[in-house]
């Protein structure tokens, strides 16, 4: 039986007052500098037979650490040696520790991997297809992908709460009903693709003042009403207060960005079903409020990634 929302909430509260008592992880620990380690690792769970070293990188942020932990804590739950590199770097300098075997698992985002890694245009029409294509394209070259997130770490619009009801706000299509809307962005929202022409083009939202954020962070500027709509990231710690509604995208203008392992080949057919199965355990329970809550704990919070993992892959039952 899943946990509820309460009790996981009720874990983090309860993971923060032991960390205000000396007795929080260090991140440092679940971490080593050379793959080598990893590479002589065999199973000491008991279990029998040896498991593949896993060397597991994550990117530079937030949300990337997360996932580094709870995919570590997993894995080691059930035997397997794990070498975790953090704040490797963006995704052309984790891209390429991979493939030059310093890493040989982290997770990505699948729209990033068609347009970063593959240099594709954009995502794909759906989220599933945005997946299979970014599959195929890592198979060619000798990685695959595990399954991916029910989350989209995408771009998105918000807007407080009571502007949705004001106006009967739920899509982006909806916007067009505002009138003189005050948009609020990144200077480049003006001009990409994506940004204020995307908007235009698919959504007719013609009537609208952008306003380019500088030095003001997108939710202060929806709060002090500077803007009625702002750019954010659709997995945002401050979305977890429930002040804000992030407004649907049925044309999938900003695309997919679910994320998925992507793992080396090599480690893949040495781990077999089990090393899968484990991993998407863990990605299967990743829903946007899942992920939001959890970032929210590290960022708003000041928890540790590790501490964070702990209590959500106990509540689940995965540790």
């Amino acid at each position: 039986m899943k946990p509820t929302w309460r009790r996981l909430l009720f874990l983090l509260v309860v993971m923060t007052a032991l960390l205000a008592a000396g007795c929080g992880g260090d991140d440092d620990e679940a971490s080593s500098t050379t793959a080598d380690t990893a590479a002589a690792a065999t199973d000491t769970s008991g279990g029998g037979g040896a498991k593949p070293a896993v060397v597991l990188g994550t990117k530079n942020f937030t949300e990337q650490y997360i996932l580094g932990e709870l995919y570590r804590q997993a894995l080691e739950a059930k035997g397997y040696d794990v070498t975790l590199k953090s704040d490797i770097g963006a995704t052309e300098i984790i891209d390429t520790a991979l493939t030059s075997g310093q890493i040989n698992v982290y997770p990505e985002y699948t729209g990033t991997a068609l347009t970063v890694i593959f240099g594709e245009p954009g995502s794909k029409d759906t989220a599933e297809a945005t997946y299979d294509e970014a599959k195929a394209k890592y198979e060619e070259r000798g990685q695959t992908l595990f399954e991916m997130t029910p989350f989209s770490d995408s771009d998105a619009i918000a807007v407080k709460k009571d502007v949705a009801s004001k106006y009967s706000l739920a899509s982006l299509e909806d916007l067009k009903k505002v009138p003189s809307l005050t948009l609020g962005g990144q200077p480049e929202f003006r001009t990409r693709e994506q940004g204020l022409p995307g908007l235009k083009e698919n959504y007719g939202v013609t009537d609208v003042k952008f306003v380019p954020f500088a030095g003001i962070s997108p939710y202060e500027a929806l709060d002090s009403n500077k803007v009625l709509a702002a750019a954010i990231f659709s997995t945002d710690p401050p979305l977890n207060s429930g002040k804000y509604v992030v407004l649907e995208d049925p044309k999938a203008q900003f695309g997919f960005q679910n994320v998925a392992p992507v793992v080396d080949q090599k480690l893949a057919d040495e781990g077999g079903q089990e090393l899968a199965d484990t991993m998407n355990a863990v990605t299967a329970l990743l829903t946007d409020r899942a992920i939001i809550t959890m970032n929210s704990a590290v960022a708003l919070s000041q928890q540790s990634p590790d501490t964070v993992a702990k209590a959500f892959l106990e509540a689940n039952n995965l540790l």
